[in-house]
């Protein structure tokens, strides 16, 4: 059940009747996933001069994003995409709206972090969708893998421009303006998303009718560990980003934050192509603890440089492994999660990332407040190398859900 993808597999999926207009929608809409809870941090940091309010107001934002994705994907299950994304546009807008406004006029930091909470819990979650409509769209197989990992490596192209270009607005006479224009170009593009005839056409099958537990997607025991292994990843990702700001203010350089997170994005993506043609490992319960413990060993480097020049390096090569994490999620998904609750499932994967981001970023707030950015990047790994022990731990509850799996397609094979 592990399928590699070759370049034509990509061409094929990009290409499938009724995908380019959601394609192409989706990416602007997804464009500032990685730039407004960076664009917000910064934002804060520039108003009230602390990292450790900062942190905690785009940790509560994450956390808003966390319940709000599970929310809007059981809703999407039920009725499509279209009418939830929608809502949450006007929601959106209205919430950035109050924020700013709180900002400006210098209103109590719990206000602030409250309405950070429902910027988060009202982001439409155009990525959960644009996922499962591809089950929709193409069949199992290459084909389908090459989507998920396509999904995956455009996110990381988003994650490589959303912090640069964070950092360049903050920087802008109005610090603000990341704020704003990234709500804008997600609120635009997720509206253009659930307007086009794919998304409109969008009918829950019956499998997704039919009632669930209360836990929904998480009742399957091999999605809880595919979602600690994504809570990992975010918490190891969420130390980083606060610490590598942190470390370009220290070197005089606070300007630079946004466009240094912005490398180790680079080499995810080329390394992420690669990676999507030849995985490894290829068994999905042991893909999932080795990356995310590879990927918390390489974090180690970034607490070894003294300059910038040294800390982009680092984070070039550390940045290898973040792809191939997000794509073997996506993969994992399709093993795991129980009928009919696709979009819901990828919505607790992106939970488990912004969670881990959450409690990562207002952690790694606090110790680079009291004792420096080295003990961040060190608290990271160490977080992470835990958590990768956990999944390991538990890997046995994917390896069963992927047997399951594989016995259901052979049936399914001989009776069609």
């Amino acid at each position: 059940m592990s399928h590699s993808a070759t370049l034509s597999d990509y061409r094929t999926a990009l290409t499938t009747p009724g995908a380019r207009l959601p394609v192409l929608a989706s990416a602007l809409a997804r464009l500032p996933v990685a730039m407004i809870g960076l664009a917000l941090l910064l934002y804060v940091q520039r108003a009230t001069g602390s990292f450790a309010t900062a942190g905690l107001t785009s940790a509560a934002a994450l956390i808003g994003v966390s319940v709000g994705s599970v929310l809007q994907g059981r809703v999407m299950d039920r009725m499509g995409p279209t009418r939830p994304l929608c809502a949450m546009a006007g929601l959106t807008l209205l919430f950035v709206a109050s924020e700013v406004w709180a900002i400006e006029t210098h209103q109590p930091e719990w206000l602030v972090i409250t309405l950070a909470f429902g910027i988060g819990l009202t982001e439409m979650t155009v990525g959960s969708a644009s996922r499962s409509l591809w089950v929709r769209l193409v069949p199992p197989g290459p084909v389908r893998q090459a989507a998920y990992a396509y999904e995956a490596i455009s996110m990381e192209v988003f994650f490589i421009l959303g912090p640069g270009l964070a950092g360049l607005m903050t920087a802008l006479p109005w610090p603000g303006t990341g704020l704003v224009a990234g709500s804008l170009a997600m609120v635009v593009g997720g509206l253009a998303f659930a307007l086009t005839p794919t998304v409109r056409a969008w009918r829950p099958s019956r499998d997704e009718l039919r009632p669930t537990s209360l836990l929904g997607a998480l009742s399957s025991p091999g999605m809880r560990t595919v979602a600690l292994a994504a809570l990992g990843f975010g918490v190891t990702i969420g130390f980083v980003e606060v610490a590598v700001p942190a470390f370009a203010t220290e070197a005089g350089a606070p300007t630079m934050g946004g466009l240094m997170l912005s490398l180790w994005s680079i080499s995810s993506v080329i390394f992420g192509v690669l990676y999507g043609v030849r995985p490894w490992p290829r068994a999905m319960h042991l893909r999932l603890p080795v990356l995310l413990g590879g990927f918390a060993l390489l974090i180690l480097l970034l607490a070894l440089p003294s300059t910038l020049f040294g800390l982009a390096m680092a984070l070039l090569a550390v940045g290898i492994l973040i792809t191939p994490q997000s794509t073997a999620h996506s993969a994992a998904i399709e093993l795991v999660a129980p009928a009919g609750t696709t979009t819901e499932a990828f919505g607790w994967v992106i939970t488990s990332v912004t969670l881990g981001l959450a409690i990562g970023q207002s952690t790694s707030g606090q110790l680079v407040q009291n004792f420096g950015t080295s003990w961040s990047f060190l608290a990271a790994a160490g977080a992470g190398l835990v958590i990768a022990a956990l999944v390991w731990a538990l890997r046995g509850t994917v390896k069963q859900s992927t047997l399951t799996t594989a016995a259901l397609v052979k049936v399914e094979e001989k009776l069609g």
